[in-house]
């Protein structure tokens, strides 16, 4: 598939909701209650990291079961992880940066990647590869919306998902920048309402989250 297509496949899912929970799930009995909680909420992009031995089952169930959602795998670092992630089915793949070999793995999948950069040298490089949208990994720490906002007149051309470290209060603060489309974060997934299976609490949290901004 062509990048171009590709890079708008990427943004037109990213425009689905002001907010992309980022979810890490050890429990796959709780991957399909969950999804619909945030999708109900009115969150349909979910960004499953690959950092628990349940994530591929998770994300399996969850396109199975979930009416609406639209799963991501997060936290690819390669190119195996990557192809075993586009034969699932996800809609896309989220990198918290990027290599060589992971980008040139990427031309080979109609799966589109969002790839994290933070400074000049790496959203340049990746302009370079044809990248439009990435991710700002870690957010917070390396320089919050001050830092983005900075980005935005030198290098209009990408816009961002900043992710880490960003709560309710910031979020709209992000949102607000011309080069943001979308954050992530997980603030709607406390740690309590999922040990106790609180759907209804998660998906309030969620309804809260995706009125931040219209999509």
């Amino acid at each position: 598939m062509d990048m171009k297509i590709k890079q708008d496949k990427v943004g037109a899912i990213l425009r689905q909701a002001p907010v992309v929970p980022v979810m890490v799930i050890d429990d796959v009995k709780q991957a399909v209650p969950l999804a619909r909680a945030l999708v109900k909420g009115g969150l349909p992009v979910l960004e499953i990291t690959l950092r628990t031995e349940a994530a591929m089952d998770a994300m399996k169930a969850i396109m199975a079961e979930v009416e609406g959602a639209i799963v991501g795998a997060g936290t690819v670092l390669t190119s195996d992880q990557l192809r075993q992630c586009d034969k699932l089915g996800c809609a896309f793949a989220v990198a918290p940066g990027a290599s060589g070999k992971l980008l040139a793995a990427a031309t080979g999948h109609d799966m589109p990647l969002l790839p994290g950069a933070v400074t000049a040298s790496e959203v340049m490089g990746l302009m370079e590869w044809g990248y439009e949208y990435l991710k700002f990994f870690p957010a917070e720490p390396a320089g919050g919306t001050a830092y983005l906002s900075s980005l935005a007149s030198p290098l209009p051309q990408v816009k961002f998902c900043p992710t880490g470290g960003i709560t309710p209060e910031t979020a709209p603060n992000y949102l607000k920048l011309p080069n943001v489309i979308t954050v992530g974060g997980s603030w709607m997934l406390p740690k309590a309402k999922l040990a106790s299976n609180d759907w209804a609490a998660i998906e309030s949290l969620s309804r809260t989250a995706a009125a931040l901004r219209a999509p």
